[in-house]
C-alpha cells in the first residue's frame, strides 16, 4: 500500500512543473534585466560619442590682424593665439597638442594662450591647472583675456580655438587642434599648422573646434561656478 505521507504521481509531476516554471521565470527576468541594462549602456555611450563629436560654433576670424586688438603680432615670424576657458576640461587636450606643436615648431612661432577672465570673479579663478600647464610650455606666453575682449575681437567663442597669423598679419589658419572633445592624438588642425610653419602644403586652413563656450551668451562675464559652459 502507498504511504499516505508520500506524494503521489500527480503531486510529483506538479512539483516538477512548478520547479521548471520558477526556473524559466527567473531566466525571463534575467534576460529582461540584461536587455534593459544593455539598452541603457547603449544610450549612454551614444550620448557620450555624440557629445565628444559635436564641435563648437564655427566662426570666421578677421583675415588680417584686427587694429582693435590690444595685442601686437610678431612682425618677424608667425603668431599663434589660443583662446581658452580656465575651467574647460575639454581644453586639457588642446593644451597638450599645443605642447607637441611647440616641441616640433616652437622656434618658428610666437605662441600665446589667452584665458577668459572677468573682474566679477575671484582673484584666483583663472589660475587653474590648465593655466599652469600652458605656462610650463617653453615659448608660450599666458595671459588673461579680461571680459573676453580679445576673443570677441578675433571672433572666438569656443575654448581651444586657435589662430595662426603670418608676419604681415595675414590669417593662415583658424580652428581647433584636437580631433574631438578632450581627445589627444594626430589631428588635422595640428598637422595643418605644422605644415604651414615648415613651408609645406597644408591640407586645410580651417578645422572644427571641440570645447566649451568661452563665456555665457546671456551674461557678459559668464558664471563663476559654471565648470564647463556647454555649447
Amino acid at each position: 500500500m502507498m504511504n499516505p505521507k508520500e506524494p503521489n504521481t500527480v503531486d510529483r509531476v506538479q512539483r516538477i512543473v512548478d520547479s521548471d516554471r520558477g526556473f524559466f521565470d527567473r531566466r525571463i527576468v534575467f534576460i529582461v534585466l540584461t536587455l534593459i541594462w544593455t539598452c541603457l549602456v547603449g544610450i549612454g555611450m551614444s550620448a557620450l560619442w555624440k557629445y565628444q563629436g559635436t564641435p563648437g560654433e564655427q566662426t570666421t576670424s578677421p583675415r588680417y590682424w584686427p587694429v582693435q586688438s590690444l595685442l601686437k603680432h610678431n612682425q618677424n615670424g608667425s603668431t599663434l593665439i589660443m583662446f581658452a576657458h580656465p575651467h574647460c576640461p575639454c581644453t586639457r587636450a588642446s593644451i597638450g597638442e599645443l605642447s607637441l606643436l611647440m616641441t616640433h615648431c616652437g622656434e618658428k612661432i610666437d605662441a600665446r594662450v589667452l584665458f577668459f577672465n572677468s573682474s566679477k570673479f575671484s582673484a584666483g579663478w583663472k589660475k587653474t591647472d590648465l593655466w599652469y600647464s600652458a605656462a610650463e610650455i617653453p615659448g608660450v606666453a599666458v595671459s588673461s583675456d579680461q571680459e573676453g575682449f580679445e576673443a570677441k575681437t578675433f571672433q572666438s567663442t569656443t575654448s581651444g580655438y586657435v589662430l595662426l597669423y603670418d608676419a604681415n598679419g595675414r590669417l593662415l589658419f583658424q580652428g581647433g587642434i584636437t580631433g574631438s572633445r578632450g581627445h589627444s592624438g594626430e589631428n588635422a588642425g595640428r598637422s595643418a599648422i605644422e605644415a604651414m610653419l615648415m613651408n609645406k602644403t597644408a591640407e586645410t586652413k580651417q578645422t572644427f573646434v571641440y570645447g566649451c563656450l568661452l563665456q555665457d551668451r546671456t551674461e557678459t562675464s559668464g558664471k563663476e561656478n559654471q565648470v564647463c559652459p556647454q555649447q
